[in-house]
């Protein structure tokens, strides 16, 4: 609220130096996310920066100027990690208060990245093959602490305040973990396939006797223990650790804990902002380290394949902005794909009757309705 109120006292009402500074605070992450995978020495860490940077799935946190404090919240994140990750070596207190300040900064952004302590064990454990509690927990507790501090205020101004309870948030505990078993897969194929993005995408129905639904949770167990298994036998930590920091980062949002937004759908793209980045450095690392093995001769066409991935990465992104344009694109857009948006056609009817244009936005009422 803050960064709102400092920009408005400069832009006013204007909407093009809130989506500027959007869009600057979105390159500075990718600038940090190339630092932070070369100082891990990461394979493939520009590859990673570009997909990060263009990949269509961070249009909406990047062109919604509302969703301004994940870009926010994630250069502190990053930044934070950067320097903590000094103090790992050096050892001295100002690095380490520095890491600590800026991560409240994140915090007061935006509780989500609360996870960032776990993280930051994840590297460590992904480095050395183990974690010691004087070295690598006892400095993280206070991290924990206050990010623990900050998830908790934000589950109960949820619930208390915004609204997140009540009969569409009544879920028993199996139909959570069948929703929190279902919902990494749902954004793992986005980034995969990135089509059909939404800005309301359809809520799905949990339902705990439909066998299929079953499936989730049976595919995430057969891939952690292949995991497992890669990483125990074969001393290959890298896909754990990204599969984990994904999962992980992901947490909040899982449906364990009530979200506003799962009012509407309990997905959104806004929500694998950071998450992404696990599965994104993981794939990049892949690609690398397989063009590597191929033959010299093979090395200029594996580079070319790369600059073709991020080059229609950043087609789609492009696309998939223009849907930001105006809030009636927007929810003409989003109704196109998914009809049964209700709060789509309350909001457009809202818009179209501030534009007198009453008989269609009756009809996006009646259909809100029913």
């Amino acid at each position: 609220n803050s960064f709102y109120w400092l920009q408005f006292q400069i832009w006013g009402s204007e909407t093009l130096g809130y989506h500027l500074v959007n869009v600057l605070l979105h390159a500075a992450n990718a600038c940090l996310v190339l630092a932070l995978l070369r100082k891990l020495a990461v394979p493939g860490a520009l590859l990673a920066a570009a997909i990060f940077a263009v990949h269509p799935v961070h249009v909406e946190s990047v062109a919604w100027i509302s969703e301004q404090k994940n870009t926010l919240s994630a250069m502190f994140y990053l930044a934070a990690a950067w320097i903590y990750l000094d103090f790992d070596k050096r050892r001295d207190s100002a690095t380490y208060w520095g890491a600590f300040a800026l991560f409240v900064l994140g915090l007061l952004s935006k509780s989500v990245i609360a996870s960032l302590p776990a993280a930051l064990l994840l590297v460590f454990w992904w480095q050395r093959g183990t974690l010691s509690w004087r070295r690598d927990w006892v400095p993280l507790l206070p991290y924990f602490a206050v990010g623990a501090v900050a998830g908790l205020a934000t589950a109960w101004l949820e619930r208390t305040q915004v609204g997140a309870e009540g009969e569409y948030f009544d879920l028993s505990f199996v139909e959570r973990f069948l929703l929190a078993s279902r919902v990494p897969w749902f954004y793992a194929w986005k980034l995969v396939w990135p089509a059909d993005l939404m800005f309301f995408y359809p809520r799905w129905t949990i339902d705990a006797s439909a066998a299929w639904q079953w499936l989730f949770p049976l595919a995430t167990f057969t891939t952690l223990g292949i995991l497992i298994l890669v990483a125990w036998r074969w001393r290959l930590r890298g896909p754990m650790k990204g599969v984990l920091y994904f999962l992980g980062t992901l947490f909040p949002v899982l449906g364990f804990l009530n979200v506003y937004p799962f009012l509407f759908s309990y997905v959104a793209d806004h929500f694998q902002y950071l998450p992404s980045l696990g599965l994104i450095a993981l794939a990049a690392a892949g690609l690398t380290l397989a063009a590597g093995r191929l033959p010299a001769s093979m090395h200029s066409a594996a580079r070319a394949a790369g600059v073709l991935l991020v080059a229609v990465l950043a087609w789609l992104s492009w696309q998939q902005s223009q849907m930001y344009s105006d809030v009636v694109t927007l929810y003409r857009t989003t109704l196109a794909k998914n009809p049964g948006a209700w709060l789509a056609h309350n909001n457009l009817g809202i818009e179209l009757a501030e534009g007198l244009r009453i008989d269609e936005a009756i009809r996006h009422y009646q259909e809100a309705m029913r």
